[in-house]
């Protein structure tokens, strides 16, 4: 039986509703412990809450698979340049080093011209379903 999953409503950027192409960006963590999921969950949340100050960003969904074994966000970005940005965005970096070494981290990008959300969400889910390879 394929693995739930679940996600949040969408929280919108600063670039949300705007036309033109976006950059998807998902991550997918898969943490070593189970309990650090409640951590980590606060620290996604508090992100989200501040996702009004990242210039170029669309917006996000927070997604966590129904067993608790993995979780990240899918999000979409007016650019490379707007992804960048939040990489380096100090509350992210700080959140980062946190949960540095307690798990597994893979990502995945692509391109699109225009942002469909149920087109995006589709397709990352069929990603986030697809068994991973190490």
């Amino acid at each position: 039986m394929p693995t739930k999953i679940l996600r949040s409503s969408w929280t919108a950027g600063p670039a949300s509703g705007r036309p033109g192409p976006v950059l998807v960006s998902i991550t997918d963590f898969a943490p070593r412990r189970i309990t650090d999921l409640p951590g980590i969950y606060r620290a996604a949340r508090h992100l989200a809450s501040d996702w009004q100050e990242l210039d170029g960003a669309h917006g996000m969904w927070l997604w966590a698979e129904r067993t608790g074994r993995r979780c990240g966000a899918v999000a979409v970005w007016r650019d490379h340049a707007a992804l960048r940005g939040f990489v380096g965005w100090p509350p992210h970096v700080k959140i980062m080093r946190a949960y540095h070494g307690r798990g597994e981290l893979t990502s995945a990008t692509w391109s699109s011209d225009t942002f469909d959300p149920r087109a995006v969400w589709a397709r990352a889910r069929a990603e986030l379903l697809t068994p991973r390879t190490t």
